[in-house]
């Protein structure tokens, strides 16, 4: 059932990616927190994650604005790293307090309540008509990148900060599109060299069963990439952001109260 609903999500995410403003990580991460501790799932979806973009970072690095990507990539790399530690740090703190449902027990530990604090807000944002007009001048960008990657590190949330501000860098569609995928390779490079170290630390046990699910995602998202640019034109944007940000309210929420 896991791999399914993997296979499923990472498609359909990987296919709106073209045409909305939404990361692949933002939706994925979510559905790998179901099955797997959620340290563990930000760095399985990272792994696809990166997987994607490189697939993308081939086809398009030609039309990348590279004295953006310096501007914009170098600080969210740095922040990236950061973030990530201090995800390792939050997985690291005692539990808040356990409870029973229903025969079960559940848990509600900081590192889910901090994640799932930002995965409420970021679907907030994409409810709120102002922040998808939202775009930041050029001299901003170092700024953006630092924000960007360290949000990117901590709970996988980096690509509708990258767009706003990657907006105003006075970059053409094809340049907007391929910078983000260096920007999001350049990160997701940084981050995975510390869940790497901290996954191996404190969920080694649970790491092969993480293997064939990374694959299924990462296959699964190379098809809907290659079927959202021919299929997908004509969805329209309002009622994506409306399914996935309720979506990533009810998941949220589900790991604020540990029922995630």
């Amino acid at each position: 059932m896991e791999l399914v609903l993997i296979g499923v999500m990472a498609l359909l995410t990987s296919a709106l990616t073209f045409f909305s403003g939404f990361g692949l990580g933002t939706i994925l991460m979510p559905v790998f927190a179901l099955f797997f501790p959620v340290p563990l799932a930000i760095a399985a979806t990272a792994v696809v994650h990166f997987a994607t973009n490189l697939f993308k970072f081939g086809l398009m690095a030609k039309q990348a604005d590279w004295g953006v990507v310096a501007r914009f990539s170098v600080p969210a790399a740095v922040a990236a790293i950061a973030g990530a530690f201090v995800l390792n740090l939050f997985d690291r703190l005692p539990v808040i307090t356990r409870y029973m449902l229903g025969g079960s027990t559940f848990e509600v530990t900081v590192v889910k309540v901090v994640i799932g604090v930002l995965i409420v807000i970021f679907a907030l944002l994409e409810l709120w008509p102002r922040f998808q007009a939202l775009a930041f001048r050029p001299r901003w960008l170092p700024v953006g990148g630092a924000l960007s990657g360290f949000f990117g590190g901590l709970s996988g949330n980096q690509g509708a900060l990258r767009s706003a501000f990657l907006l105003k860098a006075g970059l053409s569609k094809e340049a907007f599109v391929a910078t983000g995928v260096v920007s999001a390779v350049i990160v997701d490079a940084a981050r995975l060299v510390v869940y790497g170290a901290a996954v191996i630390a404190t969920h080694f046990e649970e790491i092969q069963a993480t293997v064939t699910p990374i694959i299924v995602g990462s296959v699964c998202a190379f098809v809907g990439a290659f079927l959202g640019k021919r299929v997908l034109e004509k969805v329209t944007l309002h009622t994506v952001r409306l399914i996935v940000a309720v979506a990533m309210l009810a998941i949220g929420a589900g790991l604020v109260s540990g029922l995630v």
